[in-house]
């Protein structure tokens, strides 16, 4: 479940921002000021923070570039009134994601915040896809054929995998399976039995979500 942080001193603003958020099944929290949110985000990984551009004593810019500065995988949306759009523009350029404007309608912020998140979790797959181990695992057809089949069964036999992946050659395969293994991406447990890693779900699921976001 996605982390997010609301930022704003306007109390009924944020508390309505909470309750659509909480609604769409995001875990929300909130800040009244600049420096309450610089403390949750010491206590709390956020993944992203729906930030007031004009706020009493720190404002939403130097929040903006205390939290790029210490959390720069934060995505980061600017919320302003339409007389400082401007501004908010300003703060893209330094940093922040997105922005929208007050008074926004609940379907905008919605989108803005769902159209971030995927884009944050897009990134964060191509850096664990990118990684030296994953890559070369996943660059031979029949390892992304065996972590996915090992994935659907839950656990499974070696022989059973040989036969569903119709391999005579029960050499080539033990080869695979060794490569997944020292990769991390499958394990074995007590009974021989093959089953996914942690690391390889993680794998399969960033898989997911650039399939996903190549067909979009």
């Amino acid at each position: 479940m996605s982390k997010i942080l609301v930022v704003d001193d306007d109390q009924e603003l944020r508390e309505n921002i909470m309750e659509i958020l909480n609604t769409e099944g995001f875990d929300v929290r909130a800040a009244a000021n600049g420096e309450e949110a610089l403390d949750l985000f010491r206590e709390t990984p956020f993944d992203l923070m729906l930030l007031d551009l004009i706020m009493p004593k720190m404002g939403g810019m130097e929040v903006l570039s205390r939290i790029k500065r210490e959390h720069p995988g934060v995505k980061v949306i600017m919320i302003t009134a339409y007389s400082t759009v401007d501004n908010a523009v300003e703060a893209m350029k330094k940093g922040a994601d997105d922005y929208i404007t007050k008074p926004f309608k609940i379907n905008e912020l919605s989108m803005a915040v769902k159209k971030n998140l995927a884009e944050a979790e897009f990134l964060a797959c191509k850096t664990i896809l990118d990684m030296d181990n994953t890559f070369s695992c996943l660059a031979n057809s029949m390892r992304r054929q065996i972590l996915v089949l090992v994935n659907q069964e839950g656990k499974i036999r070696f022989m059973d995998i040989t036969r569903k992946l119709g391999v005579a050659d029960h050499t080539k395969v033990n080869f695979h399976l060794k490569v997944l293994k020292e990769a991390n991406l499958i394990e074995q447990d007590s009974k021989k039995l093959y089953l996914i890693a942690k690391e390889g779900k993680k794998v399969l699921d960033c898989l997911n979500v650039v399939m996903k976001n190549l067909a979009d």
